[in-house]
């Protein structure tokens, strides 16, 4: 990118810090009272690690902790998804919220009668996962709605940055609460850390969604929907496979970091808390020099590099008993960590448009959350069957291996779409009835094509058809006039009349950049023409079968 001139006028992204989303009140007061909630969060899984490594020390069952906190997010994270972009995520959030306080106050509660076991802890930790899914991805989605479009990134970095504050507290602070107060604290603190958010959310009024006379989709519906688009978008994919490549093995160092501190180190409750503490500090570090390096290095590259380091720093691990080398690694990891995951939420939330954020959202924690849960139980079962070093060296060579594996799935492919919707299609004018139910419906559209222009426009089509294909199109395909050559008829088809009106709803300006280049090759005297075209029915029922 070239300089600006000495005396250029600097563009309004030139002039926003990466504090400039604290100066909107809503997102000040929702960011302070998540940072509280999670660092009751991680009090509650430090406190869940060490008291199920205190009454069944198998690294399986150790391991088994994370994976039931995980799990429910890979198992609920697409009906939470659809139901975050059809419901009031206001409320939607201040629900799940309030349920999760009240699981965690029994947890609590549990605990100190001494009514605990290995197994019903497993079931908690698997209830409060189950929360998190329902929670996740609207959190993750509402970032856009405290905001102006300009602070958006900024905001998302800041996210991060809460989130490794309370990584780098709370497990420090749980391990304190242990020693001196008693094992039930952490889950007591948990539980009235949820207070807070519920409290902003309750204040939080966020602005009018644009009126929609279309009905909501159902949850099937819209699960599907999530899917398709997941399925037709290259940016997306993209982002689901790189992160899926790391997070399968880097889940090594989360599960196996409790025994690594109970067992390699000799350690006790507060050397576990120090070394998630070191964890989160390292984060804060890593997020505070990371907008500099992506100003120098291609994201891509980036999190290769991350992904190197991490995996030296999990070798490390597995072959030192020195607790202050551990403590490094930490460090370090943490850096690595926040540097992999923020780069691929980002490129996640560049590859989706508003209508779907929730659901691709979910899709991105599905992958992430379920690599997670794999990979705990299927590292927890090699150290159990094995060692605990060989375990971390084995993962640390998965990931190092994945980098090459992984390479063509360049990060941000999204970064340079406008995926804000341009509404440039016309209302269809049908003079059958359609109701919304009516189906299936098939769209063409007839193009003039020189001979000259046969490869570049069918490339350019080939290309318009996953943008097709995302908005809800089930068919597409494309024909050439066998009596006509150069007369192409583009046709999709889509499940009803109402997919085909949301279909309008759902066309993005990028969409229409790329419709444009298709119609550039038309040669005809009139614009392409577009027919839409309605199943019959007979008798009142549709004629399919």
């Amino acid at each position: 990118m070239s300089e600006n001139p000495p005396n250029a006028a600097k563009s309004p992204a030139e002039g926003i810090s990466a504090w400039s989303p604290f100066r909107h009140s809503v997102f000040a007061i929702l960011w302070c009272a998540t940072v509280v909630s999670n660092i009751g969060t991680w009090m509650n899984d430090v406190g869940s690690s060490w008291l199920m490594a205190s009454m069944a020390p198998s690294p399986l069952m150790v391991a088994l902790v994370q994976s039931a906190t995980t799990l429910p997010i890979f198992l609920f994270a697409l009906p939470a998804g659809a139901l975050a972009d059809s419901l009031d995520r206001r409320r939607l959030l201040m629900g799940m919220q309030t349920a999760m306080a009240i699981t965690v106050a029994v947890l609590a509660t549990l605990v100190w009668l001494g009514w605990m076991n290995a197994y019903l802890l497993l079931f908690f930790a698997f209830l409060l996962g189950t929360g998190t899914a329902f929670s996740a991805p609207t959190w993750q989605a509402i970032v856009p709605q405290l905001i102006p479009r300009e602070d958006l990134q900024a905001a998302l970095a800041l996210n991060s940055v809460g989130i490794n504050i309370s990584r780098a507290i709370g497990p420090a602070l749980a391990g304190f609460m242990i020693v001196g107060i008693g094992m039930a604290a952490p889950f007591a603190f948990n539980a009235l850390s949820f207070l807070g958010v519920i409290a902003a959310l309750g204040w939080w009024r966020p602005p009018p969604s644009p009126p929609n006379t279309l009905p909501v989709e159902s949850l099937g519906n819209a699960i599907v929907t999530g899917l398709r688009y997941t399925h037709a978008s290259a940016p997306l994919k993209a982002t689901l496979l790189r992160g899926a490549a790391f997070f399968i093995f880097g889940s090594a160092f989360w599960a196996l970091l409790p025994l690594v501190a109970k067992h390699e180190l000799q350690g006790g409750a507060k050397l576990y808390g120090i070394l998630l503490g070191s964890v989160g500090l390292g984060a804060v570090l890593g997020a505070m020099v990371l907008p500099r390096l992506k100003r120098r290095i291609n994201i891509s590259v980036l999190v290769g590099l991350a992904t190197t380091n991490a995996a030296l720093v999990m070798g490390l691990l597995a072959s030192s008993r020195i607790p202050a080398v551990a403590v490094l690694s930490c460090l370090l990891f943490g850096a690595s960590w926040i540097t992999i995951l923020s780069s691929i939420s980002v490129s996640a939330q560049f590859a989706l448009p508003e209508w779907v954020r929730a659901r691709g959202l979910s899709v991105f924690l599905t992958v992430f959350f379920g690599s997670m849960a794999l990979g705990s139980a299927i590292w927890g079962k090699i150290a159990e069957s094995s060692t605990l070093p060989t375990a971390l060296l084995l993962a640390a060579s998965g990931a190092l291996l994945a980098i090459p594996l992984s390479w063509k799935a360049q990060l941000t492919q999204g970064a340079g779409l406008d995926l804000s919707p341009s509404m440039h299609w016309p209302q269809p004018i049908v003079t059958l009835d359609a109701p919304h139910d009516r189906g299936p419906v098939m769209v063409m559209i007839e193009h003039q094509v020189d001979e000259s222009d046969r490869q570049d426009f069918l490339a350019a089509l080939t290309e318009q058809a996953d943008a097709r294909r995302r908005a809800g199109a089930v068919t597409w395909g494309v024909v050439e006039d066998a009596e006509r050559p150069g007369r192409f008829v583009e046709y999709f088809m889509e499940d009803s009349w109402l997919g085909h009106l949301r279909h309008h709803q759902r066309v993005t300006q990028a969409d229409k950049q790329l419709q444009e280049r298709v119609h550039s090759f038309h040669r005809g005297t009139q614009p392409p023409h577009v027919a839409h075209y309605l199943a019959p029915r007979l008798n009142g029922l549709p004629t399919r079968k």
